[in-house]
């Protein structure tokens, strides 16, 4: 039989990983000429990002594939919490973008990497979607700003047997934006809303009293 572990991030089953309650991020800095460019704002980008790392980490399991912009601020904010990055967050890379990773992806031992499809970048990003919407179960999907991949996120999220509860914050702009306005069940107030923790701790039913969890790691982690 399976070995099942029940601790703070959740459910797992060794081999076969259900990870109750994780929480999907989708963000980026929308790039000149790219989806979303014209209505983002890269400093509220920055600071939704911080707010959700600063709700989740260590309370919730935190999965994403990495962005060049996103991925050192998951990193400061982890080491001013005191918490071990590896035990946290969970990145999913392409070797697609193999050349462009940030440097701080050398500095924890947590990164699954999903192999290139034929040199297409469109088919290898797909790929390494589909394998972390497959090793996760995805409790909450938030996303906060954003080109077209988070679209492409957001319509595969959809399309899981199971969807997530989709969190899209509008003020920074971005595609994360067109995705609330296509959302239905979000409050029409959160659409200036720059309280940005306020918001996460409501919206994912944390606790500001809730512990931060800095013993467990995932067992049985893809590579």
């Amino acid at each position: 039989m399976d070995e099942i572990i029940i601790g703070w991030l959740g459910l797992y089953r060794l081999g076969q990983r259900i990870v109750m309650g994780a929480v999907f991020l989708s963000a980026s800095v929308p790039l000149p000429g790219r989806q979303g460019y014209e209505t983002a704002d890269p400093f509220l980008i920055r600071e939704a990002v911080s707010a959700l790392v600063e709700v989740v980490l260590g309370r919730r399991l935190l999965v994403w594939g990495g962005h060049p912009a996103i991925t050192p601020m998951i990193w400061a904010a982890a080491e001013r919490l005191e918490i071990e990055y590896s035990h946290a967050v969970c990145l999913f890379q392409s070797r697609f973008f193999e050349d462009q990773y940030p440097e701080d992806n050398q500095r924890f031992n947590n990164v699954t990497y999903i192999d290139a499809v034929n040199d297409n970048r469109n088919d290898s990003l797909y790929l390494m979607r589909q394998r972390l919407f497959s090793a996760y179960e995805i409790e909450a999907a938030v996303f906060i700003g954003g080109m077209e991949g988070v679209w492409d996120e957001y319509e595969m999220l959809l399309d899981l047997e199971s969807a997530p509860k989709i969190i899209a914050i509008p003020s920074p702009g971005g595609v994360a934006r067109e995705i609330f306005r296509a959302t239905e069940g979000l409050p029409g107030s959160l659409e200036h809303e720059i309280d940005f923790s306020t918001w996460f701790y409501h919206l994912l039913k944390i606790s500001t009293t809730d512990e931060r969890s800095n013993r467990n790691r995932v067992p049985g982690q893809a590579r």
